[in-house]
């Protein structure tokens, strides 16, 4: 079948180092991208600012690699993802699913150099990223525009987010169930969900970032769905500079749970779809040792979704039902901000005030 007749889904990612020697250039590119780091002149410093931290970062942050293998394993996660995709899409809908990622090969630069030589009738722009930020979704947007835009523009639907999609929801939960049984010799009660998401700077949430209340609209959802008596926890990952970030900060929920005499806790990388230096080593290695030290008798982490067949199919839903024009009806991010009026309004969503998903 050729080309014409087929849809291009664009999976965006953020990527990471594929070898000890692109851990500095990797993060070059994640500290010069504008979405991350802006403010006032910010296009006359940014390049030498963003120099100047991966050149004091990449030796730590190497050495946090090598204890995972020595490369990011989200380049090959996400291809696997997108096989797994392609394939479940085919015949009915006939696709070629590619992987462009925000930091490191293959960038969204070398995707749109793949797709430019075919005349594919549509692409599908699909973040994978389930919760929506300028951060990361807007981020991988606005560089897929930037490089399309001096070029004859490819008929395309851009799917925002799906943190409250119910395939989505039901594989965290069987994803959760596969360690929650490791827990099998103890009382629900005695356990701790704690939920970890990459944190953001408040900054962005007062500017209206979408973020936090779908982070904790998936996690109630997960909480709904999984019926558990266990408590839960929310708290965040990943701080990065001396800005003011969402908290509670995992290490801090982590230290106040033993503090009060928890002993058992589960960590589930709530804003995750692929193992990453951030599950691998933030969690399970730092977050791991120092829940020792503090007398955590038993921690255990959830995978990532990876290739969970319900993850992969909700995915293909997602492409279905944009093909198709079909909207799945699901509560806006205006629904969740009315039931939380103290926190600012998801200005950044860009269907905040539509019911389109």
């Amino acid at each position: 079948m050729k080309d014409f007749q087929k849809t291009a889904v664009i999976l965006f990612q953020l990527g990471g180092p594929d070898s000890p020697a692109a851990v500095r250039p990797f993060l070059y590119n994640l500290f010069c991208d504008p979405d991350i780091i802006n403010f006032p002149g910010a296009f006359l410093a940014r390049k030498a600012l963003a120099r100047f931290i991966a050149n004091r970062r990449a030796p730590h942050v190497a050495e946090r690699y090598n204890l995972i293998g020595g490369r990011s394993p989200i380049i090959d996660l996400t291809l696997a993802q997108a096989a797994a995709l392609e394939s479940r899409l085919n015949p009915a809908i006939p696709s070629k699913v590619f992987v462009a990622m925000r930091y490191w090969h293959p960038f969204t630069e070398e995707v749109v150099e793949r797709i430019s030589g075919n005349s594919y009738s549509r692409a599908i722009l699909l973040p994978l990223y389930p919760q929506f930020s300028k951060a990361t979704t807007l981020s991988s947007l606005n560089e897929w525009h930037r490089k399309t835009s001096s070029r004859q523009r490819l008929q395309s639907t851009f799917i925002c987010c799906f943190y409250n999609h119910p395939l989505y929801i039901k594989a965290i939960v069987e994803n959760i169930n596969s360690v929650y049984a490791k827990f099998a010799s103890h009382h629900p009660e005695e356990i701790d969900l704690v939920f970890s998401a990459h944190g953001v700077p408040v900054g962005l949430i007062r500017e209206g970032d979408p973020y936090q209340l779908q982070i904790e609209e998936t996690v109630r959802l997960v909480m709904e769905e999984g019926k558990w008596k266990s408590p839960h926890y929310l708290c965040y990952q990943s701080k990065v500079g001396p800005a003011r970030w969402l908290k509670p900060s995992l290490p801090e929920t982590i230290e106040e749970l033993a503090r009060s005499g928890r002993r058992h806790l589960l960590v589930i990388p709530i804003a995750f779809v692929t193992d990453h230096i951030e599950t691998l080593h933030e969690i399970n290695i730092e977050a791991r040792e120092e829940a020792r030290k503090l007398g955590i008798v038993q921690f255990e982490m959830m995978p990532a979704l990876n290739n969970n067949p319900l993850f992969i199919e909700c995915l293909a839903d997602l492409v279905r039902r944009s093909v198709s024009n079909e909207l799945l009806h699901l509560p806006s991010c205006r629904n969740l901000s009315d039931q939380k009026p103290h926190r600012p309004a998801p200005r950044l969503c860009p269907y905040c005030d539509t019911d389109r998903r």
